[in-house]
Protein backbone atom coordinates (compact mmCIF):
# COMPACT_ATOMS: atom_id res chain seq x y z
CA UNK A 1 0.00 0.00 0.00
CA UNK A 2 1.03 3.56 -0.66
CA UNK A 3 2.75 5.05 2.37
CA UNK A 4 0.49 8.11 2.14
CA UNK A 5 -2.69 6.10 2.82
CA UNK A 6 -2.48 6.52 6.57
CA UNK A 7 -2.10 10.29 6.16
CA UNK A 8 -4.97 10.73 3.69
CA UNK A 9 -7.70 8.47 5.08
CA UNK A 10 -8.33 10.51 8.30
CA UNK A 11 -9.32 13.47 6.14
CA UNK A 12 -12.08 11.60 4.30
CA UNK A 13 -14.64 12.23 7.06
CA UNK A 14 -14.24 16.01 6.96
CA UNK A 15 -17.43 18.04 6.42
CA UNK A 16 -17.93 18.79 2.71
CA UNK A 17 -19.89 21.96 3.54
CA UNK A 18 -22.96 21.00 1.53
CA UNK A 19 -20.97 20.25 -1.61
CA UNK A 20 -20.21 16.87 -3.15
CA UNK A 21 -17.68 15.35 -5.53
CA UNK A 22 -18.53 13.84 -8.90
CA UNK A 23 -15.89 11.60 -10.47
CA UNK A 24 -16.33 11.74 -14.26
CA UNK A 25 -15.22 8.50 -16.01
CA UNK A 26 -14.64 8.01 -19.73
CA UNK A 27 -13.07 5.48 -22.11
CA UNK A 28 -9.80 6.62 -23.66
CA UNK A 29 -8.47 6.30 -27.20
CA UNK A 30 -7.31 2.71 -26.72
CA UNK A 31 -10.92 1.55 -26.35
CA UNK A 32 -9.77 -0.31 -23.24
CA UNK A 33 -8.43 2.19 -20.72
CA UNK A 34 -10.52 4.25 -18.34
CA UNK A 35 -9.72 7.83 -17.36
CA UNK A 36 -11.38 10.11 -14.84
CA UNK A 37 -11.28 13.35 -12.90
CA UNK A 38 -13.26 15.05 -10.14
CA UNK A 39 -15.67 18.00 -10.28
CA UNK A 40 -17.22 19.77 -7.28
CA UNK A 41 -21.03 19.96 -7.32
CA UNK A 42 -22.87 22.62 -5.35
CA UNK A 43 -25.68 20.21 -4.57
CA UNK A 44 -26.08 16.44 -4.76
CA UNK A 45 -27.78 14.66 -7.65
CA UNK A 46 -28.03 11.19 -9.15
CA UNK A 47 -29.50 12.46 -12.41
CA UNK A 48 -26.90 12.71 -15.21
CA UNK A 49 -29.07 15.32 -16.96
CA UNK A 50 -28.46 17.67 -14.01
CA UNK A 51 -24.69 17.46 -14.43
CA UNK A 52 -22.66 19.84 -16.61
CA UNK A 53 -20.82 18.73 -19.73
CA UNK A 54 -17.09 18.96 -18.98
CA UNK A 55 -13.90 18.55 -21.02
CA UNK A 56 -10.41 17.05 -20.93
CA UNK A 57 -7.15 17.11 -22.85
CA UNK A 58 -7.66 14.54 -25.59
CA UNK A 59 -4.04 14.80 -26.75
CA UNK A 60 -3.06 13.02 -23.51
CA UNK A 61 -5.54 10.15 -23.97
CA UNK A 62 -5.04 9.31 -27.65
CA UNK A 63 -8.26 11.11 -28.67
CA UNK A 64 -7.10 14.37 -30.28
CA UNK A 65 -4.14 16.41 -31.45
CA UNK A 66 -2.48 19.10 -29.35
CA UNK A 67 -3.62 22.00 -31.52
CA UNK A 68 -7.29 21.04 -31.01
CA UNK A 69 -7.14 19.02 -27.85
CA UNK A 70 -10.36 19.66 -25.90
CA UNK A 71 -12.79 16.72 -25.86
CA UNK A 72 -16.17 17.06 -24.17
CA UNK A 73 -17.47 14.51 -21.68
CA UNK A 74 -21.25 14.23 -21.34
CA UNK A 75 -22.65 12.46 -18.23
CA UNK A 76 -24.91 9.50 -19.06
CA UNK A 77 -25.15 7.38 -15.87
CA UNK A 78 -24.57 7.96 -12.15
CA UNK A 79 -23.54 5.57 -9.38
CA UNK A 80 -22.85 5.99 -5.66
CA UNK A 81 -19.14 6.43 -4.94
CA UNK A 82 -17.96 3.56 -2.68
CA UNK A 83 -14.65 5.32 -1.95
CA UNK A 84 -15.76 8.84 -1.00
CA UNK A 85 -19.24 7.68 0.05
CA UNK A 86 -21.85 10.11 1.34
CA UNK A 87 -23.54 11.93 -1.54
CA UNK A 88 -20.47 11.72 -3.77
CA UNK A 89 -20.95 9.96 -7.10
CA UNK A 90 -19.25 8.18 -9.98
CA UNK A 91 -20.36 9.42 -13.40
CA UNK A 92 -20.06 7.42 -16.62
CA UNK A 93 -19.60 9.76 -19.59
CA UNK A 94 -19.73 9.78 -23.38
CA UNK A 95 -17.07 11.60 -25.38
CA UNK A 96 -17.95 14.35 -27.88
CA UNK A 97 -15.71 16.26 -30.29
CA UNK A 98 -15.09 20.01 -30.28
CA UNK A 99 -18.32 20.60 -32.22
CA UNK A 100 -20.40 18.49 -29.84
CA UNK A 101 -20.69 15.56 -32.23
CA UNK A 102 -20.12 11.94 -31.25
CA UNK A 103 -16.38 11.32 -30.99
CA UNK A 104 -15.01 8.40 -33.08
CA UNK A 105 -14.01 6.63 -29.85
CA UNK A 106 -17.54 6.94 -28.45
CA UNK A 107 -19.12 3.53 -29.08
CA UNK A 108 -21.93 4.06 -26.59
CA UNK A 109 -24.09 6.34 -28.74
CA UNK A 110 -24.60 3.80 -31.53
CA UNK A 111 -25.38 1.14 -28.94
CA UNK A 112 -27.94 3.38 -27.24
CA UNK A 113 -29.66 4.27 -30.52
CA UNK A 114 -29.95 0.63 -31.58
CA UNK A 115 -31.20 -0.44 -28.15
CA UNK A 116 -33.93 2.19 -28.47
CA UNK A 117 -34.97 0.74 -31.84
CA UNK A 118 -35.63 -2.68 -30.32
CA UNK A 119 -36.71 -1.69 -26.81
CA UNK A 120 -40.08 -3.44 -27.27
CA UNK A 121 -38.14 -6.72 -27.34
CA UNK A 122 -36.64 -5.92 -23.92
CA UNK A 123 -33.15 -7.31 -24.62
CA UNK A 124 -31.46 -8.53 -21.44
CA UNK A 125 -27.75 -9.16 -21.03
CA UNK A 126 -25.53 -10.70 -18.40
CA UNK A 127 -21.75 -10.54 -18.81
CA UNK A 128 -19.18 -12.76 -17.11
CA UNK A 129 -16.06 -10.61 -16.73
CA UNK A 130 -12.84 -12.58 -16.31
CA UNK A 131 -9.57 -10.91 -15.31
CA UNK A 132 -6.11 -11.72 -13.97
CA UNK A 133 -4.23 -10.15 -11.08
CA UNK A 134 -0.58 -9.17 -11.50
CA UNK A 135 1.95 -7.74 -9.06
CA UNK A 136 2.74 -4.02 -9.11
CA UNK A 137 5.03 -4.44 -12.14
CA UNK A 138 2.17 -5.71 -14.28
CA UNK A 139 4.45 -8.52 -15.50
CA UNK A 140 4.27 -11.27 -12.87
CA UNK A 141 0.94 -12.93 -11.92
CA UNK A 142 0.00 -12.07 -8.35
CA UNK A 143 0.95 -14.80 -5.90
CA UNK A 144 2.77 -16.98 -8.44
CA UNK A 145 6.22 -18.37 -7.51
CA UNK A 146 9.03 -15.85 -8.02
CA UNK A 147 10.76 -18.35 -10.30
CA UNK A 148 8.73 -20.83 -12.30
CA UNK A 149 5.03 -21.65 -12.36
CA UNK A 150 2.38 -22.96 -9.98
CA UNK A 151 1.11 -26.52 -10.37
CA UNK A 152 -1.06 -27.41 -13.39
CA UNK A 153 -4.64 -26.20 -13.68
CA UNK A 154 -7.28 -28.23 -11.90
CA UNK A 155 -7.33 -27.39 -8.18
CA UNK A 156 -7.88 -23.62 -8.48
CA UNK A 157 -11.39 -23.20 -9.91
CA UNK A 158 -13.83 -22.11 -7.16
CA UNK A 159 -11.24 -23.26 -4.63
CA UNK A 160 -10.40 -22.29 -1.07
CA UNK A 161 -7.08 -22.13 0.75
CA UNK A 162 -4.00 -19.95 0.49
CA UNK A 163 -2.18 -22.58 -1.57
CA UNK A 164 -4.90 -22.37 -4.26
CA UNK A 165 -6.48 -18.93 -4.10
CA UNK A 166 -4.79 -15.54 -4.40
CA UNK A 167 -6.34 -12.09 -4.10
CA UNK A 168 -9.63 -12.87 -2.36
CA UNK A 169 -9.52 -9.63 -0.35
CA UNK A 170 -9.64 -7.64 -3.58
CA UNK A 171 -12.52 -9.76 -4.89
CA UNK A 172 -14.60 -9.33 -1.73
CA UNK A 173 -13.93 -5.59 -1.57
CA UNK A 174 -14.92 -5.22 -5.23
CA UNK A 175 -18.14 -7.16 -4.77
CA UNK A 176 -19.24 -5.06 -1.80
CA UNK A 177 -18.22 -1.80 -3.51
CA UNK A 178 -20.29 -2.70 -6.58
CA UNK A 179 -23.33 -3.45 -4.44
CA UNK A 180 -22.92 -0.09 -2.70
CA UNK A 181 -22.50 1.76 -6.00
CA UNK A 182 -25.67 0.27 -7.49
CA UNK A 183 -23.89 -1.95 -10.01
CA UNK A 184 -25.99 -5.02 -10.84
CA UNK A 185 -23.28 -7.47 -9.81
CA UNK A 186 -24.68 -11.00 -9.67
CA UNK A 187 -21.82 -13.19 -8.45
CA UNK A 188 -18.11 -13.98 -8.46
CA UNK A 189 -15.77 -16.98 -8.42
CA UNK A 190 -12.13 -18.00 -8.67
CA UNK A 191 -11.24 -19.16 -12.17
CA UNK A 192 -9.33 -22.09 -13.67
CA UNK A 193 -5.93 -20.37 -13.74
CA UNK A 194 -4.51 -19.27 -10.38
CA UNK A 195 -4.85 -15.50 -9.73
CA UNK A 196 -7.62 -15.37 -12.34
CA UNK A 197 -11.13 -14.42 -11.25
CA UNK A 198 -14.56 -13.77 -12.68
CA UNK A 199 -17.53 -11.67 -11.66
CA UNK A 200 -20.91 -11.44 -13.31
CA UNK A 201 -23.00 -8.34 -14.00
CA UNK A 202 -26.66 -8.54 -14.95
CA UNK A 203 -29.31 -9.05 -15.96
CA UNK A 204 -29.23 -5.56 -17.43
CA UNK A 205 -31.60 -4.25 -20.07
CA UNK A 206 -30.32 -2.44 -23.14
CA UNK A 207 -27.66 0.25 -22.71
CA UNK A 208 -27.49 -0.39 -18.97
CA UNK A 209 -25.24 -3.40 -19.61
CA UNK A 210 -22.36 -1.35 -20.96
CA UNK A 211 -22.68 1.37 -18.32
CA UNK A 212 -22.63 -1.08 -15.43
CA UNK A 213 -19.78 -3.23 -16.75
CA UNK A 214 -17.49 -0.28 -17.51
CA UNK A 215 -18.00 1.28 -14.09
CA UNK A 216 -17.51 -2.12 -12.41
CA UNK A 217 -14.14 -2.36 -14.20
CA UNK A 218 -13.16 1.07 -12.92
CA UNK A 219 -14.11 0.12 -9.36
CA UNK A 220 -12.08 -3.10 -9.62
CA UNK A 221 -8.95 -1.30 -10.77
CA UNK A 222 -9.40 1.42 -8.16
CA UNK A 223 -9.65 -1.17 -5.37
CA UNK A 224 -6.59 -3.00 -6.70
CA UNK A 225 -4.64 0.27 -6.29
CA UNK A 226 -5.12 -0.08 -2.54
CA UNK A 227 -3.33 -3.44 -2.65
CA UNK A 228 -0.63 -2.38 -5.14
CA UNK A 229 -2.00 -4.97 -7.58
CA UNK A 230 -2.49 -4.55 -11.34
CA UNK A 231 -5.66 -5.88 -13.00
CA UNK A 232 -5.21 -7.32 -16.48
CA UNK A 233 -8.07 -7.79 -18.92
CA UNK A 234 -5.76 -9.38 -21.50
CA UNK A 235 -7.56 -12.39 -23.04
CA UNK A 236 -4.44 -14.59 -22.93
CA UNK A 237 -2.16 -13.12 -20.27
CA UNK A 238 0.02 -16.23 -19.87
CA UNK A 239 0.99 -18.24 -22.97
CA UNK A 240 0.92 -22.02 -22.88
CA UNK A 241 -1.31 -24.49 -21.09
CA UNK A 242 -3.25 -21.88 -19.14
CA UNK A 243 -6.83 -20.69 -19.64
CA UNK A 244 -7.41 -17.35 -21.26
CA UNK A 245 -9.92 -14.75 -20.09
CA UNK A 246 -13.24 -13.98 -21.72
CA UNK A 247 -16.29 -11.81 -21.37
CA UNK A 248 -18.98 -14.43 -21.97
CA UNK A 249 -22.19 -12.64 -22.86
CA UNK A 250 -25.60 -14.05 -21.99
CA UNK A 251 -28.50 -12.82 -24.12
CA UNK A 252 -32.26 -13.03 -24.17
CA UNK A 253 -35.18 -11.12 -25.62
CA UNK A 254 -38.74 -11.18 -24.29
CA UNK A 255 -39.87 -13.83 -26.84
CA UNK A 256 -36.93 -16.05 -25.77
CA UNK A 257 -37.99 -15.81 -22.13
CA UNK A 258 -41.58 -16.83 -22.83
CA UNK A 259 -43.08 -20.26 -23.42
CA UNK A 260 -41.68 -21.72 -26.65
CA UNK A 261 -38.74 -19.33 -26.52
CA UNK A 262 -36.20 -21.99 -27.47
CA UNK A 263 -37.31 -21.64 -31.10
CA UNK A 264 -36.44 -17.92 -30.98
CA UNK A 265 -33.07 -18.78 -29.42
CA UNK A 266 -32.21 -21.13 -32.29
CA UNK A 267 -33.29 -18.49 -34.82
CA UNK A 268 -30.97 -15.94 -33.18
CA UNK A 269 -28.07 -18.40 -33.12
CA UNK A 270 -28.56 -19.07 -36.84
CA UNK A 271 -28.36 -15.34 -37.56
CA UNK A 272 -25.23 -15.00 -35.43
CA UNK A 273 -23.58 -17.88 -37.27
CA UNK A 274 -24.13 -16.09 -40.57
CA UNK A 275 -22.29 -13.05 -39.15
CA UNK A 276 -19.49 -14.91 -37.35
CA UNK A 277 -16.68 -12.87 -38.93
CA UNK A 278 -18.37 -9.55 -38.16
CA UNK A 279 -18.88 -10.59 -34.54
CA UNK A 280 -15.26 -11.68 -34.14
CA UNK A 281 -14.16 -8.28 -35.47
CA UNK A 282 -16.22 -6.56 -32.77
CA UNK A 283 -15.44 -8.90 -29.91
CA UNK A 284 -12.09 -7.37 -28.97
CA UNK A 285 -10.62 -3.88 -29.41
CA UNK A 286 -8.12 -5.03 -32.07
CA UNK A 287 -10.50 -6.46 -34.65
CA UNK A 288 -9.97 -10.06 -33.54
CA UNK A 289 -6.19 -10.02 -33.12
CA UNK A 290 -6.34 -10.32 -29.31
CA UNK A 291 -8.87 -13.13 -29.48
CA UNK A 292 -6.67 -15.14 -31.86
CA UNK A 293 -4.45 -15.92 -28.88
CA UNK A 294 -7.43 -17.15 -26.86
CA UNK A 295 -9.93 -18.77 -29.26
CA UNK A 296 -7.82 -21.76 -30.21
CA UNK A 297 -10.26 -24.63 -29.68
CA UNK A 298 -8.46 -25.47 -26.42
CA UNK A 299 -9.01 -24.38 -22.80
CA UNK A 300 -12.82 -24.25 -23.03
CA UNK A 301 -12.92 -22.20 -26.24
CA UNK A 302 -14.06 -22.70 -29.81
CA UNK A 303 -11.70 -22.03 -32.71
CA UNK A 304 -11.81 -18.44 -33.91
CA UNK A 305 -12.22 -19.74 -37.49
CA UNK A 306 -15.32 -21.87 -36.82
CA UNK A 307 -18.83 -21.21 -35.57
CA UNK A 308 -20.64 -23.88 -33.63
CA UNK A 309 -23.15 -24.22 -30.83
CA UNK A 310 -24.44 -26.84 -28.44
CA UNK A 311 -26.28 -27.56 -25.23
CA UNK A 312 -23.97 -27.29 -22.18
CA UNK A 313 -20.98 -27.19 -24.59
CA UNK A 314 -18.21 -24.98 -23.21
CA UNK A 315 -16.03 -25.65 -26.23
CA UNK A 316 -18.58 -24.06 -28.55
CA UNK A 317 -19.01 -20.52 -29.86
CA UNK A 318 -22.53 -20.46 -28.40
CA UNK A 319 -23.68 -22.45 -25.38
CA UNK A 320 -27.33 -23.17 -24.60
CA UNK A 321 -27.58 -23.93 -20.87
CA UNK A 322 -28.95 -27.40 -20.17
CA UNK A 323 -31.74 -26.00 -18.02
CA UNK A 324 -32.85 -23.74 -20.87
CA UNK A 325 -32.99 -26.71 -23.25
CA UNK A 326 -35.06 -28.60 -20.67
CA UNK A 327 -37.43 -25.71 -19.96
CA UNK A 328 -37.85 -24.73 -23.61
CA UNK A 329 -37.19 -21.04 -22.98
CA UNK A 330 -34.61 -18.70 -21.42
CA UNK A 331 -31.31 -17.37 -22.77
CA UNK A 332 -28.09 -18.37 -24.51
CA UNK A 333 -24.41 -17.61 -23.95
CA UNK A 334 -22.00 -16.21 -26.54
CA UNK A 335 -18.56 -17.40 -25.39
CA UNK A 336 -16.53 -15.53 -28.02
CA UNK A 337 -16.13 -11.97 -26.59
CA UNK A 338 -12.68 -11.38 -25.08
CA UNK A 339 -12.10 -10.11 -21.56
CA UNK A 340 -11.01 -6.70 -22.90
CA UNK A 341 -14.03 -6.32 -25.20
CA UNK A 342 -16.09 -3.13 -25.14
CA UNK A 343 -19.55 -4.15 -23.84
CA UNK A 344 -21.14 -1.32 -25.80
CA UNK A 345 -19.71 -2.74 -29.03
CA UNK A 346 -20.52 -6.36 -28.13
CA UNK A 347 -24.14 -5.77 -27.16
CA UNK A 348 -24.64 -3.41 -30.11
CA UNK A 349 -23.32 -6.03 -32.53
CA UNK A 350 -25.58 -8.71 -31.05
CA UNK A 351 -28.69 -6.54 -31.24
CA UNK A 352 -27.94 -5.47 -34.81
CA UNK A 353 -27.70 -9.12 -35.81
CA UNK A 354 -30.58 -10.75 -33.95
CA UNK A 355 -33.08 -7.88 -33.58
CA UNK A 356 -32.39 -5.40 -36.39
CA UNK A 357 -31.31 -7.90 -39.09
CA UNK A 358 -28.21 -5.87 -40.02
Amino acid sequence: MDGLDGQINPFMDLDQMGKCQAYYIWIDGSGQGLRGKTKTLLQPTMNPDDLPVWNFDGSSTGQSLGENSDIYIKPVACFRDPFRRGENILVMCETLDHEGNVHPTNKRRSCYENMEKCKDLHPWFGIEQEYTMFDYTGRHPYGWPANGYPGPQGPYYCAVGSNRVKGRKIVEAHYRACLYAGIKIAGSNAEVMPSQWEYQVGPCEGIEMGDHLWVSRWILQRIAEEFNVVISFDPKPIPGDWNGAGCHTNISTLPMREEGGLEHIYEAIKLMGEKHVEHIMDYDPTGGEDNKRRLTGLHETASIDKFNYGVAHRGASIRIPRQVAADGFGYFEDRRPSSNADPYVVTDRIIRTICLSE
